[in-house]
């Protein structure tokens, strides 16, 4: 996410790095780097020319070029200035006072309105909503169906009238179902068009204006670059909205709209979607956004993933099992479980503080592998996974052959798992082996 903005921002910085003491000349010169970072990540220009003026400002102060470290105070100043850019606080979901809350999904077509209406509702339902999707696209091929089936993935109903009855008929239809029927959070899947036209702006003011939705959230496309803070700004103006999803983060973006869409429209980014599968979506926070951009991490999203996956109780239980040494293949299949509940491993890993985003793409992470390894396990008997001792040859064989892996796969995961345990056993004892500050994440 962002790796490109991330390297040549860390470039730009090594101009400061290397020097004891900053002069002005030295501040001006590296903004410069600064400023071609931001306009090649696809930066707004009018944006970046603001961004850049408030940071010269500060760091050409005595507080930068007086420091002892004016390095870290520009990093500093820099990190801040764009927690401001992009919000400075955490915007989250409004929620309606008198149920249900009505939040309408708006954007071009092929921004991701559907499978987003699903993911935050999905999202909203593990925090105890009980939300309800409603088909209002009747003109793209196969789009009622699409939410149907993205719906059943996310265990969220849909409420459809087929593609004969209005737009506006099927939200207000769509709301009173969710009122009669317990639904306190309604979300209504709209109609995109290639492009921004007033046919498709009418019909979207007619519903907002026959359902009053609690939010208007706009789906944009971040790899539409600067084209993403036009579209952001037209719809803004058309129907007034409270917020913004920014879909594709993960994909081959410069990111530039992350960083814009906040200070052209004046409305804040409330999600961010990280991947194709209905769980990855996050909360937009711009302090760890930007944590992200400069390379630092962003470990609260970590534990707020790790603790989502796991409980306290089996933590627990997990970590006396490794200080015990009675760690078993059944216990690593656990394991492995509660990660593939985390999400996407490269996304994980580029979290972590120092981690370089960029540097991932050459280390071959590979989902598949994880799905091998647990076939494998999945194939062993009861004994064998408490007692990996007692696997011999043929017994290789028969867990190759159901597993549909073969004998060098699993002999190489024995002795990765045997290689695990000796490291544990060095541990064993330890309390340093839990990361102190980190709660549940410790015994993960």
């Amino acid at each position: 996410m962002l790796e490109s903005l991330t390297e040549k921002l860390a470039n730009a910085f090594k101009r400061f790095r290397n020097k004891g003491k900053l002069t002005e000349a030295d501040v001006r010169e590296g903004m410069r780097e600064v400023k071609r970072a931001l306009l090649e990540a696809d930066v707004n220009f009018k944006v970046v020319r603001d961004f850049i003026s408030d940071v010269t400002e500060r760091a050409v102060g005595s507080e930068v070029l007086e420091s002892l470290l004016p390095a870290q105070q520009i990093v500093k100043i820099v990190n801040e200035e764009l927690i401001k850019l992009m919000g400075s606080e955490t915007a989250k979901l409004e929620i309606s006072p008198k149920p249900p809350t009505v939040v309408m999904m708006a954007g071009l077509q092929g921004a991701g309105k559907t499978t987003h209406a699903a993911k935050i509702a999905k999202l909203m339902k593990s925090k105890g909503k009980n939300p309800l999707l409603v088909a209002c696209d009747i003109y793209r091929p196969a789009a009622i169906d699409q939410l149907k089936i993205v719906g059943e993935a996310a265990g969220i109903p849909v409420f459809s009238l087929g593609n004969k009855v209005s737009p506006v008929e099927i939200a207000k239809a769509g709301v009173e179902h969710a009122k009669k029927n317990g639904y306190d959070m309604v979300f209504l899947d709209t109609a995109g068009r290639l492009h921004i036209d007033d046919e498709l702006m009418e019909e979207l003011e007619k519903i907002r204006d026959q359902v009053e939705p609690t939010e208007i959230l706009l789906v944009v496309d971040a790899m539409l670059g600067q084209d993403a803070v036009n579209v952001a700004k037209t719809f803004n103006e058309r129907l007034e909205l409270t917020g913004v999803v920014l879909t594709k983060l993960d994909g081959d973006t410069r990111g530039g709209a992350a960083l814009s869409v906040r200070y052209v429209t004046g409305k804040p980014i409330k999600f961010i979607g990280t991947g194709e599968k209905l769980d990855m979506i996050e909360q937009f926070h711009p302090d760890r956004m930007a944590s992200r951009i400069l390379g630092m991490g962003d470990v609260l999203s970590l534990i707020e993933k790790a603790e989502a996956a796991y409980d306290a109780k089996t933590a627990a239980e997990m970590e006396k099992k490794l200080r015990e040494q009675t760690f078993t293949l059944e216990d690593f299949l656990l394991q492995l479980r509660q990660l593939k509940k985390m999400g996407n491993l490269e996304h994980i890993l580029g979290m972590m503080p120092g981690v370089n985003a960029g540097a991932l793409k050459d280390a071959n992470i590979d989902e598949k592998q994880t799905a091998k390894t647990e076939a494998i396990v999945l194939s062993m008997t009861k004994q064998e996974r408490m007692d990996p001792s007692v696997i011999g040859g043929s017994r290789r064989r028969r867990i190759a052959k159901g597993s549909g892996t073969t004998v060098e796969d699993v002999n190489r995961l024995l002795k990765q798992f045997d290689q695990m345990k000796k490291l544990m056993k060095q541990f064993s004892g330890k309390r340093g082996m839990r990361l102190p500050g980190m709660g549940r994440l410790g015994g993960f």
